[in-house]
């Protein structure tokens, strides 16, 4: 078998997973709220840009940065939010964990993966 045979096995390895199907259950849930729906991509877009900004090395905005915490406290009064950001997060932390497995296999340092 060859290493892009094994990769598509691991693709639906992964897609049957558990943390997978709780992710895609949790966000159909909380997609279904536009209002929400849209809170919640704001949110990842104001956290993307700040991990961006940071990673850069600057100051985050403190603006954006209450933005976000406001969005934030917002989004914790919703169970479906709460669940579909959490069910995400364990995710995550799935595909990380793969990835330091196959960086390790490699010789890469994937240290910045660690949670």
């Amino acid at each position: 078998m060859n290493i892009y045979d094994r990769a598509h096995e691991l693709a639906r390895a992964l897609k049957e997973s558990p943390e997978y199907q709780d992710y895609q259950r949790a966000k159909e849930i909380a997609m279904e709220n536009e209002t929400q729906k849209a809170l919640i991509e704001e949110y990842k877009k104001l956290q993307f840009q700040l991990q961006i900004s940071m990673a850069g090395g600057a100051s985050p905005d403190p603006a954006e940065l209450e933005r976000l915490q406001k969005i934030a406290g917002v989004l914790q009064l919703s169970h479906e939010a709460t669940e579909y950001l959490m069910a995400e997060f364990r995710f995550q932390k799935l595909l990380a964990d793969i990835y330091k497995i196959l960086g390790d296999a490699a010789g890469i340092d994937m240290d910045m993966l660690r949670s």
